[in-house]
């Protein structure tokens, strides 16, 4: 299982992913869920993923060999090899495209032909094919956008009322999501977010676990901002977590008793 939670603000994008992959009794496995593609200058792309590790580690190699052949890389020699660099450089890819809209078709593509290759022999073997992804960032000439897709290759955008996508073990980090986050929030204010929902998600399921990928991405640079791995030794996010718990527990105590118990008290001894 995974958590990744990414963040579209009006002053840039934040990310966020655990790595467990695998959190058996015996064997626990980490794999990075955060892959970034980026022309310094003209574009930065975060993607991240959840589901079958197999089925979402092919699809990012796909996008990857697209851009490579491309560029060029990897075509070998013979008399049809100029025809295919050419045929490759004229093919969408992630480098490419003039906007994020359409990046986020290359990953629906590369998702729909895998499906086509893959899904039935898994089937076979009892095994689904289950993927989930965000793509988010900018691209010179737009503003930042932010987008979930799915296992069928459909997608959706983020929105103004809608300015956040989670996916994986989603349900125990989403309630200070709502109570906090704003299209207007800072992007300290965001990582301060998604660290405080990570630590919520992290305690309550074993399935997540250190260490976190940290994506930050600010408007209008078009390249990664800062991009930090955090494990158990990260002073900050120990921080954050030992407060957050002690802020809980005083404004839980602060809050008033009910006073049922009282009522039926009176109404017994009337």
């Amino acid at each position: 299982m995974t958590y990744c939670v990414a963040m579209l603000l009006d002053t840039g994008l934040v990310f966020l992913s655990d790595s467990r992959t695998n959190a058996g009794v015996d064997q626990i496995s980490t794999f990075r869920k955060a892959t970034v593609f980026q022309k310094p200058g003209d574009r930065v792309l975060v993607l991240q993923s959840s589901g079958n590790l197999a089925i979402t580690q092919t699809v990012i190699s796909m996008l990857k060999e697209d851009i490579d052949a491309a560029a060029g890389i990897g075509v070998g020699g013979g008399p049809s090899a100029g025809q295919a660099a050419k045929a490759a450089a004229t093919r969408p890819n992630l480098m490419n495209v003039p906007n994020l809209f359409e990046a986020a078709r290359c990953v629906g593509d590369a998702l729909r032909e895998l499906h086509r290759r893959d899904a039935g022999p898994l089937k076979d073997f009892g095994v689904d094919f289950s993927a989930g992804l965000t793509l988010g960032g900018q691209i010179k000439g737009e503003t930042p956008r932010l987008f979930s897709i799915y296992a069928a290759g459909n997608f959706i955008e983020a929105t103004t009322d809608t300015s956040y996508f989670q996916i994986g073990e989603s349900k125990y980090g989403k309630p200070i999501i709502d109570r906090v986050l704003r299209r207007t929030s800072s992007l300290n204010e965001a990582v301060k977010c998604a660290l405080v929902s990570m630590d919520s998600t992290i305690r309550s399921n074993l399935s997540v676990g250190l260490p976190l990928d940290l994506v930050i991405v600010k408007r209008d640079r078009f390249n990664v901002a800062r991009h930090i791995s955090i494990d158990a030794d990260n002073e900050y996010f120990r921080g954050i977590r030992g407060r957050w718990s002690e802020a809980l527990r005083e404004a839980f105590v602060q809050l008033p008793d009910p006073d049922w118990l009282s009522a039926v008290a009176r109404d017994l001894a009337d």
